[in-house]
C-alpha cells in the first residue's frame, strides 16, 4: 500500500466487522466494500482525504478502492470494547503520531454518513477555531433509549447522574458526526479514549455506551463551544437526501 502523506485536513471512520453490532443487531460481512463505498465517493467529491480503519478488508479491496481521496488502515480489534467505542481508541493513537500535521478533521459513522458539503472551507467552520462540531438529534437528552444506554456508565462515573439532571432538557447530541480544529479534536479524542478505557471496558449490557459517553464529556467539558445542528448535519434519521445546505448527511 502505498504511504499516503495526510493533508491537512482529513475525515476518520472505522468499519469493524466479524463481531456482532448491537446498534445493527447483525454481523457485518469481511469484505464488502459496498458499505463504506458512498461514505467515500462523497469525500473524493470535494477533494477531502479519508481514511478507514479496518480489521477484515482484503489487500486486493484496499489496492482497488485505495486512491489520492481515500487510504486503508489495518487494525487489529480489541474485543473488550464494543466496536462504536473502540473506534475512540484507534483515533486516539493515530493522533498521537499524526496530529501534528493536520490542521483539522472529522471523525464519522461510514455506512451511514455521507458528505454534502467541505466543513473545512466553509466560512463558519474557519472563523470558529475553538468550536466542537457535531452532529444532533430531535430529541433532549432525557428520553428512554438514553436512559437505558446509559445505565452502565451511570454506575461508574459519580456525576452522571447530575450531569443528567442538569441538560436533561438540552439537545441529544450524535456521536457520528464530530470535529474541528485539531487542538479542539485531539483533546477530545485523547479524553473520550481515556474515558472509555477507565469506565466501559467491562460493559456487558445491550448498549454500546458510546453515546452516553460522548454526550457526557461534550456537556460537562466542552458546552461551552459546541456547535450542533445545522450547518454539521442533517436532521438525524429524516433522510433529507436533496438537502444541500449540511456538511453532512446522517441517514
Amino acid at each position: 500500500m502505498p504511504d499516503y502523506q495526510p493533508a491537512k485536513y482529513v475525515v476518520l471512520a472505522c468499519h469493524l466487522t466479524g463481531i456482532y453490532d448491537v446498534n445493527r443487531s447483525e454481523v457485518l460481512p469481511d469484505d464488502d466494500f459496498g458499505l463504506v463505498r458512498d461514505w467515500a465517493l462523497s469525500l473524493e467529491k470535494l477533494n477531502i482525504r479519508g481514511i478507514i480503519f479496518h480489521n477484515n478488508f482484503s489487500e486486493a479491496t484496499c489496492q482497488a478502492h485505495q486512491s489520492d481521496f481515500l487510504s486503508f488502515e489495518k487494525i487489529e480489534y480489541d474485543r473488550r470494547f464494543k466496536p462504536n467505542v473502540f473506534r475512540y481508541l484507534v483515533y486516539r493513537d493515530y493522533l498521537r503520531v499524526q496530529a501534528h500535521r493536520l490542521e483539522s478533521l472529522f471523525v464519522t459513522d461510514v455506512s451511514d454518513v455521507v458528505a454534502v458539503n467541505n466543513p473545512f472551507t466553509d466560512p463558519f467552520f474557519l472563523s470558529r477555531p475553538e468550536a466542537l462540531f457535531c452532529g444532533d438529534e430531535p430529541k433532549p437528552l432525557h428520553n428512554d433509549w438514553m436512559r437505558k444506554h446509559a445505565a452502565h456508565l451511570r454506575g461508574k462515573i459519580a456525576d452522571y447522574a447530575a450531569y443528567e439532571s442538569r441538560f436533561a432538557e438540552s439537545t441529544l447530541l450524535n456521536c457520528g458526526i464530530f470535529g474541528g480544529n485539531i487542538g479542539v479534536m485531539h483533546g477530545f479524542i485523547r479524553e473520550l479514549a481515556t474515558l472509555h478505557e477507565a469506565h466501559n471496558h467491562d460493559n456487558q449490557t445491550a448498549y454500546t455506551g458510546d453515546m452516553g459517553a460522548f454526550n457526557y464529556l461534550a456537556r460537562t467539558a466542552y458546552n461551552d463551544r459546541l456547535v450542533h445542528g445545522a450547518p454539521v448535519n442533517t436532521i438525524f434519521k429524516a433522510y433529507e437526501n436533496e438537502r444541500v445546505d449540511c456538511w453532512f448527511r446522517h441517514k
